[in-house]
């Protein structure tokens, strides 16, 4: 059965160049943990709303899923209790939300019939393992950056809580994998469908995870990556998916909005790297496009 990992920012940033950059910066590495948190919080909701959507079957996955929630809010409680004591924020990370933007890509359906019951079953767990495999790829790089990092006692205490989270999130990849591959065993028709849910499901999380890039023709770049998501989907269904997200994917006002007070923000802190870095940082999103342009 095909193995799918996410891929790098924009195919350029490894999760090690960017965790390196987050930790050097104290603002930006408390924010990062911050959106930890929120995830980690959201995902108990999502989870929530899933065993309830299968209604009690079948019961060992419910089952498996209650102790996937209780590990998720387990998590939101360390990574809470830090921020509180490294007296950082709390509320709503700012900026566009990773798994908002991933919830806004799904295409949503309702299941009715037992066949309609089990493509839930395996949409939800090709999701929750998708999304699982980049928080580990991005747990591990942060224990990487901290460990390269001075060894401060702020640095230290995050890295700990960090460590304690990733080999959970670890074990529910390989959860994941599991109960994937069980349904895949049942037959031909099982395994293509396991297979078509794994890239829906990591084309939708890799538009999401790239819904992050503000830099100059960002808007074009999340209509290309919701292009491929739609590629995904039986040829009767694109027409109405994409119609349903390009205003808002193309238009992008939360896009315009975080741009402003990334400017600002970057201005503020300091006019002359704001100038040097900030500056060619948001302009080489131009390039990008021009890149992928000459590709095609």
């Amino acid at each position: 059965m095909t193995v799918i990992y996410p891929r790098k920012f924009q195919n350029a940033m490894s999760a090690r160049d960017i965790l390196k950059r987050v930790v050097s910066d104290r603002e930006l590495h408390l924010i990062t943990l911050n959106r930890y948190r929120y995830s980690e919080q959201r995902s108990c909701k999502d989870l929530t709303e899933i065993i309830e959507q299968l209604d009690g079957q079948p019961k060992e996955l419910i089952k498996d899923l209650s102790h996937h929630i209780s590990d998720e809010a387990r998590h939101a409680m360390w990574l809470t209790d830090l921020l509180v004591d490294l007296g950082a924020d709390i509320g709503k990370p700012p900026g566009t939300s990773y798994i908002d933007e991933f919830d806004r890509l799904i295409d949503r359906e309702s299941y009715t019939t037992k066949s309609d019951l089990e493509d839930a079953i395996i949409a939800a767990l090709a999701a929750i393992n998708i999304t699982e495999k980049r928080g580990c790829e991005y747990f591990s790089a942060h224990i990487y950056a901290l460990k390269k990092a001075p060894q401060t006692e702020e640095n230290i205490k995050i890295r700990e809580t960090i460590e304690k989270i990733l080999p959970e999130e670890a074990g529910h990849v390989r959860w994941g994998n599991r109960w994937l591959a069980q349904i895949a065993d049942k037959s031909p028709e099982h395994r293509q469908k396991v297979e078509q849910a794994k890239l829906k499901y990591a084309a939708i999380e890799q538009a999401a995870f790239e819904s992050g890039d503000i830099t100059l023709g960002a808007e074009l770049r999340r209509v290309a990556k919701l292009v491929e998501v739609a590629n995904t989907l039986p040829l009767w269904q694109r027409p109405q998916y994409l119609m349903e997200r390009l205003p808002q994917t193309l238009l992008a006002p939360e896009l315009q909005l975080v741009r402003v007070e990334a400017a600002q923000k970057a201005w503020q802190r300091d006019p002359q790297a704001f100038m040097e870095k900030f500056v060619p940082m948001f302009l080489n999103g131009i390039q990008k496009q021009e890149k992928t342009g000459s590709r095609e």
